[in-house]
């Protein structure tokens, strides 16, 4: 067998093994180095919290932009599967400004 018709079955392997394989859960693993439990169904960190801030020019604008902060270094450190929002345990936010802009401030738990 040729050098070219190994590459290309080699080849043909990978991508049928890659298209059979399950999808996998995205957890870094890094969670699991804080104390964690369950609440109300979902596994939560106790007492570690993450944070994120917007700003935008509505309430609502400066809002999404500081969840998206908060998801996206929580995705960074844990993985995607801790970084709902809307699975958090222990929300706070705090917003402020007004005709110039709005800034807003979140705190939370990651869960999964």
């Amino acid at each position: 067998m040729s050098a070219i018709r190994i590459l290309k079955a080699v080849a043909a392997v990978a991508v049928m093994s890659a298209a059979a394989a399950p999808a996998m859960a995205d957890d870094t693993g890094f969670a699991y180095m804080h104390d964690l439990r369950k609440e109300g169904g979902r596994t939560c960190f106790t007492d570690h919290y993450h944070y994120g801030s917007g700003g935008g020019s509505t309430k609502a604008a400066a809002q999404k932009a500081a969840i998206g902060a908060w998801a996206s270094f929580t995705d960074f450190e844990y993985g995607s599967d801790w970084a709902r929002f809307s699975k958090a345990a222990g929300k706070s936010m705090s917003c402020s400004g007004g005709s110039g802009g709005v800034d807003c401030q979140i705190e939370a738990r990651p869960c999964k």
